[in-house]
């Protein structure tokens, strides 16, 4: 029997890379027709399904506002879009979207939680939990929030501020209806009294330690006049180690007798 002869190894390396590429062009054509089904309109979504915080919004209404903005269908809709379009609604803070096989999204929301209302009184701005200012029917929102105000990107810092300041006003049975910051850095607050004080610049906690002095001491200042700190009808603390001070119903101006 003849001896078989052996295949050369250039043969070979020809032989296995042919192989491979009737190999990668048949995934090719598989993967190609598998794209083109699922792009096809077999697999519609049939419904989505909406759960989470949902006090502000109806689960009617937020797919009348949703779908319209998805495109595809169960395979093909792109989630990024369909997330960004639920957190485009009103009240909605954050959206999780995914599919639940075999033909319907489910998105599980949460809503935004006001905390004070920001800017000006005409605005439908409001401040979250998070520091986040967010626009809203703010006839749906408690009146007796706090009304915030400062740079855009710094009310984060005002409603910390706030977070810090309120407690110190409650033992003197004060509440702090606005509490604003200047583009210059300066913190200003309106009682429910009606009161302004002005409490200058500082951090935090600078800041926190001038306006408790100042309550301690304005309690002592107002009695001696027979007054209390709610009497108290404006005041600033800018100046160094001293505030000036107006109560209701107190003058320091001498009348002038030539009036009389």
């Amino acid at each position: 029997m003849a001896d078989s002869i052996p295949v050369p190894f250039d043969v070979k390396l020809m032989n296995l890379t042919a192989t491979l590429l009737f190999a990668l062009c048949a995934l090719m054509l598989l993967a190609a027709g598998a794209w083109w089904v699922l792009r096809q309109p077999f697999f519609p979504l049939a419904a989505i399904r909406v759960d989470g915080e949902v006090t502000h919004n109806n689960e009617v209404t937020l797919r009348a506002n949703v779908a319209p903005q998805l495109a595809g269908n169960f395979f093909t809709v792109d989630l990024a879009k369909a997330r960004a379009a639920f957190e485009s609604v009103p009240w909605v803070r954050k959206a999780v979207v995914r599919r639940e096989f075999p033909n319907r999204l489910r998105a599980t929301l949460t809503e935004q939680v006001p905390v004070a209302h920001w800017g000006d009184e005409s605005a439908s701005k409001l401040v979250n939990s998070y520091g986040e200012v967010f626009e809203a029917n703010v006839a749906e929102v408690d009146d007796t929030l706090p009304r915030l105000d400062g740079p855009a990107d710094q009310a984060g810092q005002v409603l910390g501020m706030y977070r810090v300041m309120a407690p110190l006003f409650q033992p003197y049975d004060l509440a702090i209806e606005e509490l604003t910051l200047s583009g210059r850095g300066s913190w200003q607050v309106v009682l429910d009294t009606g009161a302004t004080i002005e409490l200058g610049r500082g951090r935090s906690e600078e800041v926190a330690a001038r306006t408790s002095q100042f309550l301690k001491s304005v309690t002592q200042v107002a009695q001696q006049y027979g007054r209390s700190v709610a009497s108290v009808e404006g005041a600033d603390l800018r100046h160094r180690d001293a505030y000036a001070l107006r109560l209701r119903g107190v003058t320091t101006v001498v009348p002038d007798p030539k009036k009389k």
